[in-house]
């Protein structure tokens, strides 16, 4: 936990965060929240789209870009979740990109597509940031559990080599990420990743061949440092999914490494309440979203919470 939070949590504490019943699948599964002001495809396939939740009055907004998980599989819900913490942030004066792509399910999902997807995505959020007054010089990348694996690999996209069908010459730059429960290690984390999403890691690295051995070499957040980002990981502490060791592991190798990292564990929490606006672990997250946006919680309060 960041040193500027921990005079707060004992007051977290007694007001229930550490106590509150964690949060289950059918829990995570039943989550929604506003519908989004616009939807946007970046591509032709049914998952190839972005959701814009942008605040009331004139902008320019700070922006954050959710990509949700599910085991990069369509079994676990997705983006209809995420709008929760779409709506959430938006009442804050955020604007939301919420991400849609393929997954490794899906036609053209998995190896390279679902990549190329996060890529489509934030070309057409750079696109989008003028006509919807997005200020994209104060945005975050915030991931959950899969999505986490894509938001920490699209801090390092400019390290991907131009061998790659990954690479791009010109990218939207996002150097603030937050990884919720996220399983970013695809090397290091493949017994993990299969035990708790039952996923063959070829389906999110493609196959080794003469012009690519190495498969993680483009694939893996952990191979893509340092890249100048800084890494906020927060996970429950009741996460079976991604367990708090994975965030302090990354964590240091993103460190050693020279970039910047910290992590915050959330008291008696499963991996599901960290993306549930409504769950008490909210309290820790949030202020974590507004520091990575350089922004004043008082300024951020919904219009009718403030005292002016």
């Amino acid at each position: 936990m960041p040193p500027s939070l921990r005079p707060l949590l004992p007051a977290l504490l007694c007001a229930g965060l550490a106590h509150a019943e964690p949060m289950k699948l059918a829990d995570y599964l039943a989550l929604s929240g506003p519908a989004p002001t616009l939807t946007l495809a970046y591509g032709k396939a049914p998952s190839q789209y972005a959701e814009l939740f942008r605040p009331s009055g004139p902008g320019p907004f700070p922006v954050a870009v959710l990509v949700h998980g599910g085991c990069w599989t369509r079994q676990y819900g997705g983006i209809v979740q995420l709008r929760n913490l779409a709506g959430a942030l938006q009442g804050h004066g955020i604007a939301v990109w919420n991400v849609e792509y393929r997954r490794v399910d899906e036609a053209g999902g998995g190896y390279p597509g679902t990549y190329q997807d996060l890529n489509a995505a934030l070309d057409l959020l750079g696109a989008q940031a003028t006509a919807q007054q997005l200020d994209l010089r104060r945005m975050v990348a915030i991931g959950h559990s899969a999505g986490g694996q894509l938001v920490q690999w699209l801090a390092g996209r400019s390290r991907i080599a131009a061998s790659s069908p990954l690479f791009q010459s010109a990218i939207v730059p996002v150097s603030q990420i937050i990884s919720l429960g996220g399983l970013a290690d695809l090397r290091r984390e493949q017994a993990l990743i299969k035990s708790s999403c039952e996923r063959d890691l070829v389906d999110l690295t493609g196959l080794p061949s003469a012009q690519r051995p190495d498969v993680f070499a483009d694939t893996n957040a952990a191979e893509l440092i340092p890249n100048g980002s800084h890494t906020t990981l927060i996970t429950g502490e009741l996460d079976t999914v991604s367990p708090p060791r994975v965030a302090h592991d990354y964590a240091a190798r993103a460190r050693a490494a020279g970039d910047r990292a910290e992590v915050i564990i959330l008291p008696g929490a499963s991996h599901y309440d960290e993306v549930a606006a409504g769950s008490p672990s909210f309290r820790l997250i949030l202020p974590a979203i507004l520091r990575a946006l350089a922004l004043d919680e008082a300024d951020s309060l919904p219009k009718r919470n403030r005292i002016d």
